[in-house]
């Protein structure tokens, strides 16, 4: 993986951007630079795998929604001075897009926190937009629906998008950001081993 090259893409998107090499230095890093903050998470098995929630919630005022499902839960999060989450796919030339059911996370990476930090493992990085929709569409909503239980097609095999109108469906929106939305501060942070779906 040329990291060098994807870094220096998303740099000039306006992300700044860090590479760690294992999940345990990227909660090291961020414990050791937040401190005494209102953090939110989006929904997120990357975070999850790395136990993020409980190494910052020693330290900062975390709120998850995965830890205590609702929308008051949700509601909460939205008003975080800082906002942490993963992304479906991002692009080998700087792109990210996420699929979400509810908008609260897609929501939270164009507006209201001070700072957004994004934790990708290697296993998201595509080489090109169209890979990276194939990415969300086939690859991590069917891989979600299947975790929360969704009563949809592409749960019961997780295997693929059937473009279904069920009422359980949890991709609703697809949200492309080509540049680090204005007046916010985006970090991306690239480790070098899969996480998440």
């Amino acid at each position: 993986m040329e990291y060098s090259l994807i870094r220096k893409n998303f740099e000039k998107h306006g992300f700044t951007t860090q590479l760690f090499s294992e999940k345990e230095e990227v909660c090291d890093y961020l414990s050791n630079i937040l401190q005494k903050q209102t953090i939110g998470f989006g929904g997120s098995v990357t975070l999850a795998e790395m136990g993020l929630f409980e190494v910052l919630q020693q330290n900062n005022a975390v709120i998850w929604h995965n830890k205590v499902s609702s929308a008051d839960v949700r509601r909460l999060a939205s008003g975080a001075n800082i906002y942490i989450t993963s992304a479906n796919a991002v692009t080998e030339s700087g792109e990210i897009v996420n699929i979400d059911g509810t908008g609260n996370r897609v929501s939270m990476t164009a507006f209201g926190p001070q700072k957004c930090y994004y934790v990708i493992g290697k296993n998201k990085i595509t080489p090109n937009l169209e890979d990276a929709i194939y990415r969300c569409k086939n690859v991590a909503a069917p891989q979600n629906a299947q975790r929360v239980g969704a009563d949809t097609p592409c749960a019961k095999k997780a295997d693929k998008c059937y473009n279904c109108n069920s009422p359980g469906r949890i991709c609703r929106m697809t949200v492309i950001i080509d540049r680090a939305p204005m007046g916010m501060e985006c970090e991306i942070i690239f480790v070098d081993q899969p996480l998440g779906f």
